[in-house]
């Protein structure tokens, strides 16, 4: 048996990651493709039978693989993120969850000809919306405003939640069946009582645990990642054990609490989850998808559809209209929030638990649970994933040719660049991994993000709504490299810019296919910038007008200016470049690296 499962969980995982990586090439969805590739291998193919292979194993697996991915995404919530949408959010998981719910278990009941019971049950898996397939897609859009914020954190804490519901719908309607009166709302009151104290409990305890390790040097630097994922699972299985479903929430819970604490750098920790995360999600859905049945699939699809229209036409606008009575978003803003919302990874896992829980009582509609639950997935992110962007461009929340700069580096020159371009009107983010460099940015009114570009969960946690371009300006040259590669396919190869490097000749010849558009000229490089700063100039916006041209912005400063960007009297921001030479127009204002003439006195 041993022999032959290594080849095969060997396959399930090389399959998932080759499956992720294709996606990124063509622009899809990761879930959409592991969903097709599971169900090729699985219902389709016949190779992998996922009860067999993991028998009673196979719940335990799922629910711990969800927590570890709710872990991993309780750490990109960061406070300082929500305080202006707060009470969106908090209404979206509460208010709006509810709403979800009572039209989902109404349109399962009558379009889907469920039980009362079963029309609960689904209706409660259906709430949860998919963080694993909201932040690509967020990433991809780079909405501006509020709404990137709102879907992130909804997607994330409303999992839980669902969770937590379609637990108590389950024990709820069993304890109605065989006990007396009332006794299932008592349960009901009880269990979520223990899930707030066993949940949140246990998650702050393991949070507060590992903190104080760190910050004592406990615990050897290799092992860090090691006792962290121990205490998650202590935290899940003791929470989980007390009360049913309830770690997910300490999951989250310890994940939230890690990333808010301010006393040790839990990056490292990030960016061991991201990786774990991506591994988890690749396994998970084939496994899952390989488990639905393609008949149930097809006898179900056609009324399947209606329901899933129900979802995606009523439920979510009402569940939005709701949440966002008296909040400040716009009606574009609202709007664009009703079209957004995939189910994903923990809608497919919970479901695949409670069909197997209605297995084994012999429950009748045990069958169609997870088949019309993977419908819901496919059609939602077939439908949010290829919409979304047109959506978001039409409602203006998401910017067709953003003009916002991304600048990587945080050195002195690069915070003169973005006070000068900040007070033009422009949006733009400073990032650097040297505190020194961000905190100093943030004294002078820059908006900040301190960390390294080329983690994978920087992409999901800088905020990339209405940044069109990024400049890599640190002083590594293959740093800067690596960021112009990376952010090709986020702003397109040729929105890439980084200083030219500093050594020359053959050995900066030698990439010229992995780097970004070299800046301002051959000889400006980092040092020389700095150096330049160092000797008096100054970064100067000059309005150029038809008395008052480039060739007499030239002649005030004789040989000494350095252009730098040029913006046109559209608003348009073009970056100077060592093969674009500048040519300034009346009406235009040049942004540019000047040394002003001294003063001559009377």
């Amino acid at each position: 048996m041993a022999e032959s499962l290594l080849p095969l969980l060997a396959g399930i995982i090389v399959v998932g990651i080759a499956a992720q990586w294709l996606a990124g090439c063509v622009g899809l969805p990761s879930i959409f493709v592991l969903l097709i590739v599971g169900m090729l291998v699985g219902p389709v193919g016949g190779w992998l039978h996922p009860d067999e292979l993991f028998g009673d194993l196979l719940a335990p697996i799922v629910s711990i693989s969800v927590a570890l991915i709710l872990y991993e995404g309780g750490l990109t919530l960061k406070m300082s993120e929500i305080a202006q949408v707060g009470s969106v959010v908090r209404n979206l998981v509460l208010l709006g969850a509810a709403a979800t719910w009572l039209i989902s278990a109404i349109a399962a009941h009558y379009i889907l000809d469920f039980s009362a019971f079963t029309s609960a049950l689904i209706a409660a898996v259906l709430v949860v919306t998919g963080p694993t397939v909201i932040a690509p897609l967020l990433r991809h859009l780079r909405p501006t405003g509020p709404v990137g914020p709102i879907l992130k954190w909804e997607g994330i804490l409303i999992d839980p939640i669902g969770a937590l519901l379609a637990v108590l719908i389950f024990e709820a309607m069993a304890i109605a069946q065989i006990g007396p009166p009332g006794a299932a709302t008592a349960h009901v009151i009880y269990a979520v009582a223990k899930t707030v104290v066993f949940g949140g409990g246990f998650g702050l305890v393991a949070a507060a645990i590992l903190t104080l390790a760190l910050y004592r040097h406990w615990i050897a630097d290799h092992l860090e990642n090691a006792v962290s994922l121990m205490l998650l699972v202590c935290a899940f299985a003791l929470s989980d054990y007390m009360q049913h479903e309830s770690g997910l929430l300490a999951a989250t819970v310890m994940g939230f609490a890690l990333a808010n604490q301010r006393w040790v750098h839990i990056e490292h920790i990030l960016e061991f989850k991201e990786n774990l995360r991506v591994l988890l999600i690749s396994a998970l859905f084939i496994v899952l998808a390989a488990r639905v049945d393609a008949a149930s699939l097809a006898t179900i699809a056609p009324t399947g559809l209606a329901f899933v229209a129900v979802l995606v036409f009523v439920a979510r606008p009402l569940c939005v209209m709701v949440s966002t009575v008296r909040s400040d978003l716009t009606l574009r803003e609202r709007l664009f929030l009703c079209w957004m919302a995939p189910r994903g990874i923990v809608a497919a896992a919970v479901a695949s638990v409670f069909a197997i829980r209605l297995e084994e009582v012999g429950h009748p509609d045990a069958t169609t649970l997870v088949p019309i639950t993977f419908l819901t997935i496919i059609v939602t992110v077939a439908i949010y994933g290829l919409t979304s962007p047109l959506v978001a461009r039409k409602l203006r929340v998401a910017e067709s040719n953003p003009q916002g700069l991304l600048i990587v580096g945080a050195s002195p020159w690069a915070r003169q660049l973005a006070t000068v371009l900040q007070r033009e009107g422009f949006h733009l983010l400073l990032v650097d991994s040297n505190r020194r460099n961000t905190r100093d940015a943030r004294m002078t009114g820059l908006p900040t993000y301190t960390g390294s570009v080329l983690t994978e969960q920087a992409l999901d946690r800088i905020d990339l709504g209405g940044l069109g371009k990024v400049i890599a300006a640190t002083p590594n040259d293959w740093v800067n490299v690596l960021t112009a590669h990376r952010f090709e396919r986020v702003f397109g190869r040729a929105a890439c810019y980084q200083l030219p490097p500093n050594q020359s000749g053959k050995e900066s010849d030698r990439h010229t296919y992995l780097h970004g558009r070299w800046l301002f000229s051959d000889q400006m490089t980092h040092h020389a910038l700095e150096k330049r700063l160092i000797e008096g100039y100054v970064i100067k916006a000059t309005r150029l007008t038809e008395t008052f041209d480039y060739a007499a912005f030239l002649d005030r400063h004789g040989e000494t200016p350095t252009p730098l960007f040029v913006i046109d009297a559209r608003k348009r921001l073009t970056p100077i470049t060592a093969n674009t030479p500048c040519d300034a127009q009346p009406e235009d204002t040049i942004i540019a690296l000047v040394k002003e003439p001294p003063a001559h006195s009377a």
